[in-house]
């Protein structure tokens, strides 16, 4: 799978993506201060999922109406988690992000909202 992982996601989680032989590319490699809107055009463009801690992202393709990118978005998991959770969600909902999806973890609640469908938690 193709990721693009946003400065605040970490550097840590793009090397362990690599390690699982995952296609990655790092926002801070290019820009840090690059905008969401420039990050999700980047995602969109190469067929990447973002793994990003920021809210805003779920918000700007909803709001849009646009199928752009894939996005995980883990805002309450602490870095000594994410390898793990991203992993669990790799493994159940990776045909989800491949297909358009926004996937939330939010304490012990992933939330999974998949494009032009009805929303789906578990």
């Amino acid at each position: 799978m193709k990721f693009l992982v946003d400065v605040c996601a970490g550097t840590g989680l793009a090397r362990w993506l690599r390690e699982m032989g995952h296609d990655v590319a790092e926002v801070r490699d290019v820009d840090s201060r690059m905008t969401d809107e420039e990050v999700l055009r980047w995602a969109a463009r190469e067929r990447r999922v973002v793994i990003t801690l920021d809210k805003d992202f779920g918000q700007l393709v909803v709001a849009s109406g646009e199928v752009r990118a894939s996005i995980v978005r883990l805002p309450d998991v602490p870095l000594s988690e994410r390898k793990q959770i991203l992993g669990v969600i790799l493994s159940k909902y990776g045909k989800d992000l491949e297909k358009g999806s926004i996937v939330t973890v939010t304490g012990n609640r992933v939330r999974v909202r998949r494009f032009g469908a009805a929303n789906s938690e578990t």
